[in-house]
């Protein structure tokens, strides 16, 4: 299994499979042909059907920086995966040089067909039962084992500055007010919910406030500011809302909520090794659902939860978002993707309470979650997985 480091990548939204990965491959490709007059790009499944939504032409042509043609083929869906690329180089004549096939494979990795473009494995284990069994032997708990396999210092520090930009990113939405980019016209609502969830007693006013930081993070998403992936840009507002509002509420120390982030991160990357983060593969439960069962670990950990009740809070949160389908209309992370956040955000700390209030000794594991959600999104079809072409999105031609 990877380093966590690569569930939390620092970058600009709106989407990690259709941004980053895409940016990421077209820098590869640059470097790797200096000469080339000019490229070609074909985008192919999910990557094309909503790629202009989600930005990748910007992405790839801003970054070639050389004459490049751009091909969409949304119908072609290659074998490997729904997000797949083409890229040719030409020299002056017209004449393909080199071609490389690659995919975006979720959270901003790339892979080729039996070759992932990700550090080398870190961890012995990639099980949270294996994981817990260890917890359980040893008297440790799950950011132990992360700093047991991980550089300490350069995990520890990495995490303070994702938690940095998780704040700023929060606080940078909730001053913003107007109209998010895109067709639909859609208003930032961070503001207004913050404002208006001061003005009610503790309880309402608590979930209030966790919409208002969920939205303020997937509003500055879905504008193309910095965020984090966790795991993903769609659905990076879920844990940045659940550690803001502890962190304010409690007063954790940054320590406390680094190592929460190190246990939510495990938690990521179990899932991304043993199924999917990508919502063109798996659907939303990929992608907001891991974003809940990160979140929930997290908010279990910081109330003192034991390694049984952090598994069994993580385990709830994503089993509740079995079978979520991915279906932004006009392809853009908009609609219903910034109040899936919010919501996450909610039932993250839902699933913390309900799990603090057990041994932590449940019947269906996270493991046999994560396998399920793995054999649930193969069984979705493929209008369902960020094609835009199902679901609520069916009738987005309605809305431009």
């Amino acid at each position: 299994m990877k380093t966590i480091k690569d569930i939390y990548k620092i970058g600009i939204g709106p989407s990690s499979s259709h941004t980053m990965g895409p940016q990421k491959a077209a820098q590869l490709f640059n470097d790797r042909h200096p000469e080339a007059n000019a490229f070609d790009v074909t985008l192919y499944g999910s990557l094309a059907a909503t790629g202009k939504g989600h930005m990748t032409d910007v992405a790839i042509l801003n970054t070639l920086k050389r004459p490049t043609r751009l091909l969409w083929c949304p119908e072609i869906i290659l074998p490997f995966h729904p997000n797949g690329m083409l890229f040719k180089a030409l020299d002056k004549d017209g004449r393909v040089t080199d071609e490389w096939t690659v995919y975006s494979i979720g959270g901003g990795d790339l892979a080729e067909e039996g070759k992932r473009y990700v550090s080398a494995d870190v961890y012995p284990m990639n099980k949270m039962t294996d994981i817990l069994d260890w917890c359980e032997h040893t008297g440790r708990t799950y950011w132990e084992y992360v700093y047991e396999y991980e550089n300490q210092k350069e995990v520890e520090d990495y995490l303070m500055e994702v938690w940095q930009v998780m704040q700023a990113a929060v606080e940078r939405g909730l001053q913003q007010e107007g109209v998010l980019p895109g067709p639909l016209h859609l208003a930032r609502k961070a503001a207004m919910y913050h404002v208006k969830a001061k003005g009610f007693s503790h309880t309402l006013q608590s979930r209030g406030l966790v919409y208002s930081y969920a939205l303020a993070v997937s509003e500055e998403n879905a504008s193309g500011g910095k965020i984090v992936t966790a795991p993903t840009c769609g659905s990076c507002g879920v844990m940045p809302a659940v550690l803001y509002h502890l962190s304010k509420s409690y007063d954790f120390s940054d320590t406390r909520i680094v190592r929460a982030l190190a246990t939510a991160g495990l938690v990521g990357d179990i899932v991304r090794t043993n199924a999917s983060i990508s919502g063109a593969e798996v659907g939303c439960q990929g992608e907001v659902g891991v974003a809940c069962a990160m979140a929930a670990a997290a908010a279990n950990q910081l109330f003192g939860g034991s390694p049984a009740q952090i598994e069994y809070a993580a385990e709830m949160a994503l089993e509740h978002h079995l079978g979520m389908t991915c279906d932004p209309v006009c392809g853009l992370v908009q609609i219903p993707c910034i109040e899936r956040n919010a919501y996450a955000a909610a039932r993250a700390l839902d699933a913390n309470i309900y799990s603090t209030f057990t041994d932590g000794h449940h019947r269906v594991s996270f493991d046999k979650v994560v396998e399920t959600m793995k054999e649930t999104g193969k069984d979705l079809p493929s209008l369902y997985k960020e094609t835009s072409q199902g679901g609520l999105a069916r009738d987005y031609e309605q809305m431009k």
